[in-house]
């Protein structure tokens, strides 16, 4: 009988040679980093993910490379992780979706902690909601629903939330489950909020699944269309719901799922709080029109990574450039030691159903000289989790911009400006 490590090299040698003859056929790899990773855990369950470090295959983005928006820069000298009006920070709240309303003020939800001026224990909700006074230089957060001293006195719900919208005054919310069991995956609800964030109701529109099925949505989140959605291009309200993948084998319910599915949803604007007029995108017919079912079961995806994976997504409209950009957290949620997890992907295209093209596929430890997007230094904090663009800080052409984010060492409010590189 082979010694098991003896086994394991050997196993691993009769992979690599399949795989690189895969390739040679089609191009693409039969198996994963992932996959190997589960099937090491599965030969030692003692293992450590630290300590898998044999197989270290270069990760690529699956779409091709955009020749518009030819890349960008992140000016990493304005990182920022406090409000620089009042000095305020977040420290162990994450997630901020943010929207811009009619009042012009932007509003954002967190997740944990007490929001602007809280702590982990000072102020902790499940999820809060917060408000996002002034410009770009000079802005101030205020917590509203939930945090340390909000300006409501309503209880907060339990949950998360990456789907914030201003849709003609009243504030939309989407929640997924209570934020910290099985639930999170089952259940996504539409919220309401007819006084800027201070009170909440439910719409009565939601999307349950059994959560052993694999047909279900997880943190969806609204398309940004400029102020109060004054930008759109049409009657509807579209938003983006990735696929949740069920298995025994997932190494954490929360992160990156695969096969990398997103849907598309849209809704008229004058029938939000109607279940029965949200329909899917079924995919495009002979002429390239979408095409669009009420049967959810008939969906088709806008965006498929099988490699990569896919989890929380922002999704915007860029009304300098014309362009939707979509920013995905992919590969996974954690550093590991030889940079193979948490990738940042963001892709453009002329429609919001795509198709898409790379402007960003990278490990967000390795953007810039230090300080990096992401930093390490932070014991336990070596993950990354949401991005999104403020719809309200882009520059008159597009190109410059400013992005909300979980970071940049740990969990909190974090921003930092960019520019978009055009092609000449």
């Amino acid at each position: 009988m082979l010694k098991n490590g003896f086994r394991f090299y050997l196993i691993i040698l009769i992979g690599i040679l399949i795989q690189w003859v895969a390739y040679k056929a089609n191009g693409s790899l039969l198996f994963s980093y992932d996959d190997f990773v589960k099937f090491r855990l599965y030969e030692n369950p003692k293992t450590s993910l630290d300590n898998i470090s044999i197989m270290n295959l270069e990760r690529k983005p699956v779409y091709p490379k955009s020749t518009y928006i030819t890349g960008l820069k992140f000016d990493l000298a304005t990182l920022n992780n406090k409000c620089p009006g009042n000095g305020m920070e977040a420290p162990r709240s994450d997630n901020w979706p943010i929207t811009w309303a009619d009042d012009d003020n932007q509003y954002t939800s967190w997740g944990d902690g007490g929001g602007f001026g809280g702590t982990n224990k000072d102020g902790r909700v499940s999820m809060g909601v917060a408000r996002i006074e002034g410009n770009k230089d000079d802005y101030s957060g205020f917590n509203i629903w939930g945090g340390k001293d909000p300006e409501s006195s309503e209880q907060p719900f339990r949950g998360k939330s990456y789907g914030i919208i201003s849709l003609n005054g009243t504030l939309y919310m989407l929640r997924s489950g209570n934020g910290i069991t099985q639930q999170c995956y089952g259940v996504q609800e539409l919220w309401k909020s007819m006084d800027h964030g201070r009170t909440w109701i439910h719409t009565g529109v939601d999307w349950n699944f059994p959560f052993n099925e694999n047909n279900g949505f997880f943190v969806p989140t609204f398309l940004q269309f400029g102020k109060d959605y004054r930008d759109a291009r049409d009657k509807y309200l579209y938003i983006y719901a990735p696929d949740h993948t069920v298995s025994i084998d997932s190494l954490s319910k929360w992160d990156v799922n695969k096969p990398g599915l997103i849907n598309l949803i849209r809704v008229p604007v004058d029938s939000v709080e109607k279940q029965s007029s949200y329909c899917y995108y079924s995919g495009v017919d002979n002429k390239g029109d979408p095409k669009w079912t009420f049967e959810i079961e008939e969906r088709q995806p806008i965006f498929k990574d099988s490699e990569n994976g896919v989890m929380r997504i922002s999704v915007i409209y860029n009304p300098g450039l014309k362009r939707y950009i979509l920013t995905a957290q992919q590969v996974g949620r954690y550093k590991d030691l030889n940079g193979n997890k948490a990738h940042i992907g963001i892709y453009e295209s002329t429609e919001p159903w795509g198709p898409w093209s790379t402007i960003l596929f990278e490990h967000p430890w390795n953007i810039g000289d230090y300080p990096h997007l992401q930093n390490e230094e932070f014991p336990g904090d070596a993950k990354t989790v949401f991005w999104n663009f403020s719809p309200k800080w882009w520059s008159n052409n597009g190109k410059e911009f400013v992005m909300v984010y979980t970071g940049p060492g740990g969990d909190q409010w974090g921003t930092v400006e960019g520019n978009f590189v055009l092609n000449p």
